[in-house]
């Protein structure tokens, strides 16, 4: 692997920036059918509950133009499965692991940190705020600073000193900078940005909502010019956070546009459900887009335009001038 791509996600290095995003990879025995899974810069899990969850009843999922919406439910086979069962499978394959988690309580996700704890093989934890919260109404945990922040307060209180933390935040928020803040006020070492957008559709057959859940959570593509602005956004009010990139990502220059705007590693997720190949082909389109730029590093493309007009940053190998024909 090239130097290159290599990342850092706070204390977190990897060797480059590619990674799946959580819920898309399933277990992950699923893509290691396509590719060795090591070649991703780290696989996130479908996020672990406390408990087993069935998950909504069908229909859960949908296209739209240029996307797909889900309410899955979050389905699972909860915190002592995955132990017994997947994590191990992905420490046994040498797979780079960022555990997803979710709850509906401030008590539940402290408590998965706290299992997660002594567990070898996790590389970072991803905490899903985007849970409704039973004690507050079932409100989202991400819609509020206060109630997301509870939430980073309590997994980083209970999972081991030194292991990253990220908080994934939904955009369907009036500031979403404001709720970053008090992410990682809490103790959150990263940001994930974003997660999907609350949608709808409706079957113009049966002229009924086409989801169980009425609605759901929008991906793909139609998602990413949000993605990007809630990514460059961010790295506005906080240019030392590492940010995880997630959107709409199919290609390189998809990717390249996240880094660009302040991301320092992206997830891809949807196009792995038509294109299960994909994390490694948008790393390899990524290296091509970072050298056809002539830029010799990844680190000196993240928060580039960001930067003013005519700013050249010391690793971009100016272009040779052409000799002179005698």
């Amino acid at each position: 692997m090239s130097e290159r791509v290599t990342t850092t996600l706070g204390p977190l290095e990897l060797p480059n920036p590619v990674l799946t995003a959580s819920g898309c990879g399933g277990t992950g025995r699923e893509l290691a059918q396509f590719f060795d899974l090591t070649r991703l810069g780290a696989f996130v899990t479908t996020s672990v509950m406390a408990q087993a969850r069935a998950g909504r009843p069908t229909p859960r999922v949908t296209e739209t133009p240029s996307g797909l919406l889900t309410a899955m439910g979050l389905p699972g086979p909860g915190v002592e499965t995955f132990l017994e069962r997947d994590l191990p499978w992905l420490i046994e394959q040498e797979v780079r692991t960022i555990v997803s988690v979710a709850g509906s309580s401030v008590e539940e996700y402290g408590d998965l940190a706290r299992r997660l704890r002594n567990v070898p093989g996790v590389a970072a934890i991803e905490v899903n705020v985007a849970c409704p919260n039973v004690e507050d109404r079932g409100r989202m945990f991400g819609w509020h600073p206060a109630a997301a922040a509870s939430v980073v307060r309590a997994v980083r209180a209970h999972a081991r000193p030194g292991l990253p933390v990220f908080a994934k935040l939904a955009p369907d928020v009036t500031d979403i900078v404001t709720i970053a803040l008090a992410c990682v006020d809490a103790g959150a070492d990263g940001l994930t940005l974003i997660n999907t957008m609350d949608a709808m559709a409706i079957d113009p057959q049966t002229l009924r909502p086409a989801l169980t859940g009425v609605s759901g959570g929008l991906s793909g593509p139609a998602v990413r010019p949000v993605a990007v602005r809630c990514v460059y956004q961010v790295h506005a009010a906080l240019p030392t956070t590492p940010i995880i990139g997630v959107g709409g990502i199919s290609t390189g220059l998809d990717a390249l546009e996240f880094i660009l705007a302040g991301a320092s590693a992206v997830a891809v997720g949807t196009a792995l459900f038509h294109d299960p190949a994909a994390g490694p082909r948008v790393l390899r389109e990524l290296e091509e887009a970072l050298a056809a730029r002539r830029i010799g590093r990844l680190a000196d493309a993240v928060g580039l335009a960001h930067k003013p007009a005519g700013y050249v940053p010391p690793q971009v190998r100016p272009q040779e001038p052409e000799k002179e024909k005698l």
